[in-house]
């Protein structure tokens, strides 16, 4: 099992710039696929970006395809999504998770494939 805890949220203006963080309690390369989901107020959970177990595959929505950008870091088992042009449909929660079934090479982009989950961190883009 993991577990991950998410931080680096906030409130900024359009156009800005967040770094998230998604420490997890063991390592994750190699172990598990990770992802990055979000969820606005009254609307559903929307992929954001995946990475494979190997870290060599990315996959990103076109919504942010350009803007944001995933990074492991195997030191610290964090793995970070940085966020660029903010804009304020980005306002959403954001929610990290790991999938432990995936196969190597493979970008998981269906909230359901995912085992574990952090409990989110708030990101408001302000117009």
């Amino acid at each position: 099992q993991v577990q991950l805890v998410e931080s680096g949220g906030g409130l900024v203006q359009a156009g800005a710039s967040l770094r998230l963080s998604c420490a997890a309690s063991r390592r994750t390369a190699s172990i598990y696929a990770m992802g990055w989901f979000r969820q606005a107020p009254g609307k559903e959970r929307e992929f954001v970006v995946a990475m494979s177990k190997s870290g060599g595959y990315q996959y990103f929505a076109d919504s942010v395809r350009g803007r944001f950008t995933i990074s492991l870091d195997n030191a610290k088992n964090t793995v970070y999504l940085q966020m660029n042009s903010l804009k304020p449909e980005d306002t959403a929660v954001y929610y990290c998770a790991a999938d432990s079934r995936a196969l190597p090479w493979a970008v998981e982009v269906s909230g359901d494939n995912y085992d574990y989950w952090g409990q989110g961190t708030q990101v408001t883009v302000s117009s």
